[in-house]
């Protein structure tokens, strides 16, 4: 109740509109609940807190008209208040959820810990230093190729980095044509794509490869920091009043294992949903049945995924962002655990509970993934998630 107050008095101070004034609960922390206790409980008064002198109700009424609604929207944009509000808000309490693992963790069997100080390419060969031999390539029915079947291949001079970058491209191409319409993409540069590619096939060339995630497309949701894109979290105006300037920790640390970072996947504007669709860029389909929707607020990185555009793709998490889209496309979704990977360079919509997150056709890519990005700012256990691996093996095997 305290943030819901707070929020609101900012919002009516930085748009210097008069407002009653905000009631601010007691902190949670402050409130005895005990048997003892002569707290009573004071329902909130939802109907309380108004706007440019107008209750909540009538505001968004406001909102929603043809002229004077446009007319609030503009002024809300231009100062880039909703972005203030979120960044900037001071919250006299502490969060609602908080972290409560503790970084030493309880020893388990069947998992090798990555040492400190490790390299992302480092920490990626060691998860695949875990795993069994690839599958035969000539073992009859659908298999999807896994970032170790372009490694070999790469490595091989079967196919480069560029022909997949290539095929790729024009694979989004046709999949954003009015026949299909998908909407998998808000921005994705083909000259930025294509020069990745070359830079990698050339270390393949001269037998030096990054790592096994050297020239492998990954996709990344429009909420996470990468250039040279600008990250707009699926609206039409962020971009423009937040600037990217730098990469995501976990898209730096993939960026040095060599992926392909190949452009910003659509998402359902501020995160604010979960089935995916967005009124300024399209509503992202399911590659399964295209009438259909692909979940949401990470949709579009499920379903380019699920398509076969790249084997991993990168999504964010709070309530379930990346794990609906996967159960809706039918591939891996994984929210790792608060404080596996870094926050920095995401935007705040759920700062307590969101996380940079994985969406793979495959645990084993999910694995390679995650072990290449895993936050170094804190003990590593990049191969805890082989637990995962090894119990989704003995499942579907």
């Amino acid at each position: 109740h305290s943030i819901i107050g707070t929020r609101t008095a900012q919002l009516c101070s930085s748009m210097g509109l008069v407002c009653s004034a905000p009631k601010v609960y007691k902190p949670a922390a402050e409130v005895d609940l005990g048997p003892d206790s002569d707290e009573h409980y004071i329902s909130p008064n939802v109907k309380a807190p108004r706007v440019a002198g107008l209750p909540v109700k009538m505001f968004a009424w406001v909102l929603e008209t043809p002229v004077l609604g446009p007319l609030l929207l503009y002024v809300l944009k231009k100062d880039n208040l909703v972005n203030k509000l979120v960044s900037d808000a001071d919250i006299p309490e502490p969060p609602l959820f908080t972290p409560t693992h503790t970084w030493q963790d309880i020893p388990e069997q069947n998992v090798s810990l990555a040492k400190p100080g490790w390299s992302p390419a480092a920490r990626a060969q060691e998860a695949i230093d875990c795993l069994p031999d690839l599958a035969d390539p000539s073992s009859p029915g659908f298999r999807r190729w896994k970032i170790r079947d372009f490694a070999k291949a790469y490595s091989s001079g079967e196919i480069t980095p560029v022909m997949v970058a290539r095929r790729f491209l024009a694979a989004v191409e046709e999949c954003s044509g009015p026949d299909l319409n998908m909407a998998l993409f808000i921005s994705y540069d083909p000259e930025d794509i294509v020069r990745q590619a070359e830079e990698s096939t050339l270390r393949y060339q001269q037998g030096a490869p990054l790592s096994a995630m050297d020239g492998v497309l990954v996709a990344v949701k429009d909420e996470i920091d990468c250039l040279p894109y600008q990250t707009t979290g699926g609206t039409s105006w962020l971009g423009k009043m937040r600037p990217c300037v730098a990469d995501a920790a976990c898209v730096a640390q993939l960026r040095a294992c060599g992926a392909v970072l190949a452009g910003k996947t659509n998402m359902h504007e501020l995160g604010a949903g979960t089935s995916g669709i967005n009124p300024h860029h399209g509503s992202t389909r399911n590659p399964y049945h295209t009438a259909r929707v692909s979940g949401g607020s990470s949709g579009g990185s499920a379903a380019a995924v699920c398509a076969g555009l790249c084997p991993v793709a990168l999504g964010a998490d709070g309530g379930g962002s990346v794990r609906m889209p996967a159960a809706l496309c039918g591939v891996v979704g994984f929210k790792p655990t608060a404080g596996r990977l870094s926050n920095s360079g995401l935007l705040p919509l759920n700062w307590t509970v969101g996380v940079p997150g994985i969406l793979a056709a495959t645990v084993e890519d999910a694995l390679i993934a995650y072990a290449a990005m895993v936050d170094q700012s804190r003990p590593a256990h990049s191969q805890v998630i082989l637990l995962l691996l090894l119990n989704a093996w003995e499942v579907f095997s």
